[in-house]
């Protein structure tokens, strides 16, 4: 595959879950910190995006990572669940140390009661 096939196939599938979530570039640009311009840029392949701004770019469309390297020609099914995990390392990521470690305690315990 030569490199300008995978960014473009990556363009293709970030600009399908940006209008899936219903948003233009220019909100994509700003949930993540970019200009519109470059989310058109990346959109189209055009620009040889870093890993860290791949990041921010899933994050801003509410992604697992991973989920931006499943091509459109790929059926991948993201599940309640997985929506679910993400919502949950969303909000961890927003909030204190302590209670993160809480959140951890507790969660062990759940997982524990259904073993």
């Amino acid at each position: 595959m030569k490199d300008n096939e995978v960014l473009k196939l990556v363009g293709a599938r970030i600009r399908l879950l940006r209008k899936e979530r219903g948003l233009s570039q220019e909100a994509l640009g700003e949930k993540g910190g970019f200009h519109f311009s470059y989310i058109g840029q990346v959109e189209r392949g055009e620009k040889n995006i870093s890993l860290l701004n791949l990041a921010q770019i899933a994050e801003a469309l509410e992604v697992n990572l991973i989920q931006l390297f499943s091509y459109v020609e790929e059926k991948t099914e993201v599940t309640s669940t997985d929506n679910s995990i993400q919502e949950v390392v969303g909000m961890l990521r927003e909030t204190t140390d302590e209670k993160i470690r809480l959140a951890k305690n507790v969660l062990k315990e759940l997982l524990k009661a259904n073993t």
